[in-house]
Order: structure tokens, then C-alpha cells, then sequence
């Protein structure tokens, strides 16, 4: 396929059943790196209405906080099948593209650009799929299906996906299965579904002593060993050996700071910082909980600061997951695996409110310099998703 100039998201060739492509390069188009928009929400909105949606804007947040949201549905009765994504992308970094990151060039069967396959690509298949299964039912769809969009994936999340859902679920939208578009087979099409994630915690430990010089030891309290002990005990043992479908959860110290240009002089003060990713044998409170009394015991003062980013989550395998394994393995021959590994997405606010899982094109060039999808692969999830659309809706 050679590359083809600027064209109208709705239309598509015979190479493009659906628009996927051509919605695929319109988005890409759109420089939306976090947080800003660069008008990706709008062109995505556009589509939607001149397929019958009803699109409700949802900007969240204030000033430079501000991002851009929406939720479209057409349909009012059940099943109702939402698809999740995001149309914000990460900076396209210090390497050398190839081409433009944001021109959407199309050569020898590959789409370049940042956002290809995380996730504008994953957006463009969902919404071809859609018209597909729209066109084999005369335009009314077996139930209802909407797409829950954000600018604000790849940012804090703080006025994104969260927030849109607790609209949702104030004027009764929430859905009864979601599909997150996010891309989650590694190097070919059909080998993972996602049904949950790790749960994942920032810790910051500070322990203040009493700075001295290092030959007289005994006037000063030196915070560096009372952290040591304080990190020694945290990762002496595994949290866990895993469970039925999460692998062992994994402390990891990510910095030791103290700060200390001199040689002489015990510092007043040492900082570290550790991540947590754990599974469903605990919670962010437990595990919170757990760090605070270690360094009790070795260091009453020290100074614990906690973030919680998501709690571990699980989508028992049930009818929706079992629709979306089938399409994926009716279009690529392949019965997925399922998943809960990786880091961390927006399906860990959405799971508060429904099941869901997560399948889309392969991550293997996500976030990375040329960034990219092949067409082939657009094509095929386009198929996947209006197979699952199919077994799940009729």
C-alpha cells in the first residue's frame, strides 16, 4: 500500500472495510500529546454523530488541568457493550522518526505515528466494527453500544476515565461489559486478553536523624542505617507466591537519596522511594499499612508517604470474556491466552463499575520511536471486534 493524501474518516476503500485506516491516519493527525487535545476529541465526536450516536462532551478540570472527554452511545436497551479508550499519546521522544510522527504515513502495508497502535489505531477498528455490524442489522444495533474516550490516559488520569464514570453511573450509563482497546499481544495478533492488572503503590520514606561527624558517632543518629534496616526487612521475604490467575507480587526500591556531598559527616536525613505491584491476595491499605509498622520498628519518626494508583482486579472469565476470546479466535485461528499481567490501565476504574477486559493490536512499538501498526493488523481487529459485537449482541 503506498501512502494516500488526507481523506474523510467515514470512507473507506476496499483495502479499508469500514474507515478503520483512514479514521486510524485522521486521528493520528491530531498532535494530542498529554494533555493536550489537538482537536483528536472533536474529529472522533464528528464521526460518531454522522453515525447516529448521541455525544456528550465531558471536559473535567480546570486551567492547564482541563481534558477533554466523551461518552456516545446509540441504543437504549441491553446488552450494552462499551469500548474504552484514549485519544491522548506520550511525546514522541529524542530518537529520529522515519517520517513525520504526526503525518499518519502509510508504507509497504505500515502505518507510522505516534498513537498507531496505543491506542488511536485500537479507536478506529472499534468504530469501523461498529458501522459494519450497524449495516448487517439496518442500523439498530442488538442492544446498546457506547465508547467511553479520554484525553488524559497517558497523563495523572485524574479527570479522565475516573471521572467520566462517575457521570455515567450518575445518569445510569454504566454498561454491562466493557472492552478496553488498549494493545495487549505482544508480537502477534490473538495471543492476550487481559481480564485484570496488578494493583500498584508508590511509597516514600523518609528517616530524619541527627547530622554529626563520623568520628564521633555516638553524638549523632545516623538515618542511612535505620533505613537500610527499614528496606532490609521490606524485601528480606516474597510478599506472595501468587494466586490462581496473578504471578507473585514484586516490591521494588526504586531510589536511595541522601544527599551527601562530604565524606566526614553523617547526614540528617535519608529518603527511598519503592513501588509495589501486587496481586489480589492484598490490598493498597494492607500493603500501606504493613510499610508504616516495619519502619515504626526501625525508625519511630520516620516520615511514610503512600499513593495508591489502582487496586489489583479480576474479570471472571463469563460471557463477555468468552465472546471476545471466540471472535479473536474465529478472525485469527489463535485462542488467546488470558492475562493479568503488565502495568497498570484505565480498566482499573472501570472494573468499580462493570466487568471488563482488555484486547487490541500488538504493543510491541508503543511509545517508542516510529511507532507503528500494519494495516493487516488494523484490518483484523476491525474483524474481531464485529465478531465480538456479533456473538454478544446478535
Amino acid at each position: 500500500m503506498t501512502d494516500a493524501p488526507h481523506g474523510d474518516a467515514t470512507l473507506g476503500g476496499q483495502d479499508d472495510a469500514g474507515g478503520a485506516v483512514a479514521l486510524a491516519r485522521d486521528l493520528i493527525r491530531c498532535p494530542s500529546v498529554t494533555p493536550d487535545d489537538g482537536c483528536a476529541i472533536d474529529v472522533l465526536a464528528d464521526v460518531l454523530r454522522r453515525m447516529g450516536f448521541t455525544v456528550t462532551p465531558l471536559p473535567f478540570g480546570e486551567g492547564s488541568t482541563r481534558t477533554p472527554n466523551l461518552f456516545a452511545r446509540l441504543g437504549t436497551t441491553h446488552p450494552h457493550v462499551c469500548f474504552a479508550g484514549h485519544t491522548d499519546v506520550v511525546p514522541v521522544g529524542e530518537g529520529a522518526w522515519s517520517s513525520d510522527p504526526f503525518a499518519a504515513q502509510v508504507r509497504e502495508g505500515i502505518l507510522y505515528g505516534r498513537g498507531a497502535c496505543d491506542m488511536k489505531g485500537g479507536i478506529a477498528a472499534f468504530v469501523a466494527a461498529v458501522r459494519s455490524h450497524l449495516a448487517r442489522h439496518q442500523g439498530a444495533p442488538g442492544g446498546s453500544i457506547s465508547l467511553l474516550i479520554t484525553g488524559d490516559e497517558e497523563g495523572p488520569a485524574t479527570n479522565g476515565t475516573v471521572r467520566v464514570l462517575q457521570w455515567m453511573h450518575e445518569h445510569a450509563q454504566i454498561p454491562d461489559f466493557c472492552v478496553v482497546g488498549e494493545p495487549t499481544n505482544p508480537q502477534t495478533m490473538g495471543e492476550v486478553i487481559k481480564i485484570g492488572r496488578r494493583g500498584s503503590l508508590n511509597a516514600t520514606i523518609s528517616v530524619n536523624g541527627v547530622q554529626g561527624h563520623v568520628a564521633y558517632p555516638h553524638r549523632a543518629d545516623n538515618p542511612v542505617h535505620r533505613l537500610l534496616a527499614i528496606l532490609h526487612e521490606l524485601t528480606a521475604s516474597p510478599l506472595d507466591a501468587g494466586s490462581d490467575w496473578f504471578e507473585p507480587s514484586s516490591l521494588q526500591v526504586t531510589s536511595i537519596d541522601v544527599g551527601n556531598m562530604a565524606t566526614n559527616v553523617i547526614p540528617a536525613t535519608a529518603r527511598a522511594r519503592l513501588n509495589i505491584r501486587f496481586n489480589d491476595l492484598h490490598s493498597g491499605a494492607d500493603l500501606a499499612g504493613w510499610i508504616r509498622t516495619v519502619c515504626a520498628r526501625h525508625a519511630p519518626g520516620a516520615e511514610v508517604s503512600v499513593n495508591i494508583s489502582g487496586e489489583s482486579f479480576l474479570t471472571q472469565p463469563t460471557a463477555g470474556v468468552e465472546a471476545l476470546r471466540q471472535a479473536v479466535a474465529d478472525v485469527t485461528g489463535h485462542v488467546p491466552r488470558l492475562d493479568t499481567g503488565g502495568g497498570t490501565s484505565d480498566a482499573r476504574f472501570i472494573s468499580r463499575y462493570c466487568p471488563v477486559a482488555e484486547f487490541g493490536l500488538v504493543g510491541a512499538s508503543m511509545h517508542k520511536v516510529d511507532e507503528h501498526v500494519a494495516v493487516a493488523d488494523l484490518m483484523q481487529l476491525t474483524r474481531i471486534y464485529d465478531s465480538f459485537l456479533e456473538r454478544l449482541m446478535g
